[in-house]
Formats: structure tokens, sequence, C-alpha cells
């Protein structure tokens, strides 16, 4: 069995034309399959769409969240939901497209656990989009151990040992990209063309795009903790020096006195202080959430409930 978790928030418009995408992608395919949509938590429908297709065609199934979990979560969601022995993750906006659908199974063939993609090109995406997930990925690869390629996605197909493997990661802050990359295994990568959105607009805000990078840098390294104890260190023998130098002009009788060199030197110090408090929060947050154990998402509602 292939199964395809496609997570949607606010989709209701794109349900249907994703559905016939990969129906006719999959015209040749000879093996039983399911589609499995994850509304998360939407307010606009999107499950009333999933209700419909799923009565005309039974290999259709939804769940619906008790709210808004996230895109990591409703991925989480629908894997647990997953039955098959090959799993596709793709999106419900039509950026992924189903055209490749084919290829990856192909390319699953040839011996891979993991088969994930890279977006080439995003046709409508602004400069600044392109821009700061260039270098978030820089960041990320400078920062972490854990290499993902740039431009990736989380449109990708595993076979079964590969999905539970991923399954038994429990961790809250879920990262998938990341997870996907440590985990090892035999991967492979495909290239694609992103199309523009069937309908509606991104759900990810510049605010949502923030805190997705502060999660995936903060779940696979500890090199900020480290950067921020060499800024201390740094800060510190320059207090030293600057120190020794004061005491030195005293002696020769030649201090001026004056608030502007005492005033930058406390705002630096207290800055640096600041920074390096914010990400020890950063860190403690991730244990606290780690620590409270709580469930991933609930399930509100089932297709045929």
């Amino acid at each position: 069995m292939l199964s395809i978790v496609l997570p949607a928030y606010n989709e209701a418009e794109n349900i249907q034309p994703v559905y016939r995408d990969i129906t006719e992608s999959l015209t040749g395919h000879a093996g039983d399959r399911e589609i499995i949509f994850v509304d998360d938590g939407s307010v606009d429908g999107t499950f009333s769409e999933v209700e419909k297709l799923s009565r005309q065609d039974p290999r259709v199934r939804g769940i619906r969240l008790s709210r808004n979990f996230g895109h990591q979560a409703a991925l989480y969601a629908g894997l647990n939901e997953a039955r098959g022995d090959q799993v596709i993750i793709m999106d419900a906006d039509g950026q992924h497209p189903a055209s490749m659908i084919p290829a990856l199974l192909n390319k699953l063939s040839e011996g891979y656990d993991i088969v994930n993609t890279t977006r080439v090109e995003t046709e409508g995406s602004g400069a600044v989009k392109k821009t700061s997930s260039r270098w978030f990925y820089r960041l990320f690869n400078a920062l972490s151990d854990v290499k993902i390629e740039p431009s990736s996605a989380d449109f990708r197909i595993m076979n079964r040992k590969a999905l539970s493997a991923f399954l038994s990661i429990e961790e809250q802050d879920r990262f998938t990209r990341g997870i996907i990359s440590w985990m090892g295994f035999r991967q492979a990568i495909l290239e694609y063309r992103a199309p523009r959105r069937i309908s509606g607009t991104s759900k990810y805000s510049f605010r949502k795009m923030r805190l997705f990078a502060l999660d995936g840098i903060t779940s696979f390294s500890s090199k900020p903790l480290r950067i921020s104890a060499i800024i201390g260190i740094i800060v510190l023998v320059s207090g030293l020096l600057y120190m020794i130098y004061a005491v030195t002009m005293f002696f020769l009788g030649r201090t001026n006195p004056g608030w502007t060199s005492l005033l930058v030197t406390i705002l630096i110090l207290g800055g640096v202080q600041l920074l390096i408090l914010g990400i020890i929060g950063e860190y403690l947050a991730r244990i606290f959430h780690e620590t409270k154990r709580r469930p991933h998402y609930f399930i509100q509602q089932r297709t045929g409930d």
C-alpha cells in the first residue's frame, strides 16, 4: 500500500484540485493506496471538503485536530495514521507537484529508504523569502552537526522501516527536515520546480518562519551556547585589558573625567549579558517543553465518524 499524507490548514479550495492531481499521477500505479488529509484546526470548511471526497472515494481518509497544533505536529499525526509500506509527505496547497510522485516511487525502488526533494525554483516567490531561506540553511549548516540540503522541503517518500524509526522519535519541538537528516538510512534527493499555490496565501508568516528557524537550530545544535560562552570570555578579557589601561592612566595622571566611555561600556556589557541570557532561555524553554511530555496533538474527528 502507498500512503500519501497531506497536512492542511485553511485549504478548503485546494483539497479537490490536489486530490485530482494525485489521482491522475497514480493512474498507472498497480498497488492499493490511501490519501490522508490532516486538518490542522482549519476554520474555512477544509474538513467538509475532505468528508465529501471520502464519501466519493473510500481510499480518502481525513482526521481533524482539536486545534491548530502547527504544520510539524499535523505531519506527525498523519504519519501515525499511515498504514502503507511506502509513505509520501506533501503539502495540500499544490506547491508540491503530484506529477513528481512516479519519480519518487521509481527512485525508492532503487533501494533507497528515503527520497527527499529540493526546490530548484518557486514560482511567484519573493526576493525576501528566497534570501531569508538561503541564509537560514547556511546558518543551520554552519551551527549544526546535522546537514540539510538548501531549499529542501517536507516533500518526500519513505519506506516503512524509515517511517517506523521516524515515529519512534517523540521529541516535542519537531523539526522534520533535521530529524530525517539525523536518522541516516540510504537517502536520495530529487529536484523539482514548485508552482504557484492553487489558491489562497501562504500560512507561513515572517514570524512563523523565524520561529521555525529557531526550532531547527536549537533542536540540532548546542553551538549557540558555546558561542555565547566565547563572547563572555572575550568581553571579560576586554574588560580586564581596559581595567589595566585605566589604572595605568590614573597613575600617569592622564585620566579624563566623563560619562561617555562608562555609558558605552555599561551598554555593551548589558547587551551581551541579555543576549546570552536569551540564548540560554531558548534552550531552557525546550527542556521545559520536553519534561511536560504532553501529547503532540488531539484528534477531534475522523471521516466517517
